[in-house]
């Protein structure tokens, strides 16, 4: 879907120039989704410390809470078995701010780096 916003005048002038289809690529299409990668690379940091609650959660038991502990599981074990609701609040809320704050930095790169804002 990023590909066909390109203009195709800029494809036909790059062949006029004697781009091959790697410079082609290089110069015309990777420039032209810019925008769109950046988007996805500052929103899929967010994500990066979620590891598949569901997955882990249908195969959790005390054997293998040593092996199969991940934050998600920890604030459910916490906050619901254990009725420590301060605590389990507190690292979600942990979790949160960490996510917050990869984010930040993402968008902050995405600017200095391909000089383009979301918002």
């Amino acid at each position: 879907a990023a590909l066909t916003g390109i203009n195709p005048s800029l494809y036909e002038a790059a062949v006029v120039d004697g781009a091959s289809r790697l410079r082609q690529a290089w110069h015309v299409s990777l420039p032209g989704m810019a925008p769109i990668i950046v988007l996805v690379a500052t929103l899929s940091m967010g994500q990066i410390l979620n590891a598949g609650f569901d997955q882990i959660f249908n195969l959790y038991s005390p054997a293998v809470y040593g092996t199969g502990d991940i934050i998600d599981t920890l604030v459910y074990r916490m906050g619901l078995e254990q009725a420590q609701y301060s605590l389990a609040t507190a690292v979600g809320l942990f979790k949160s701010v960490v996510s917050f704050v990869l984010i930040s930095v993402s968008y902050y790169l995405a600017y200095r780096i391909a000089n383009y804002r979301i918002f």
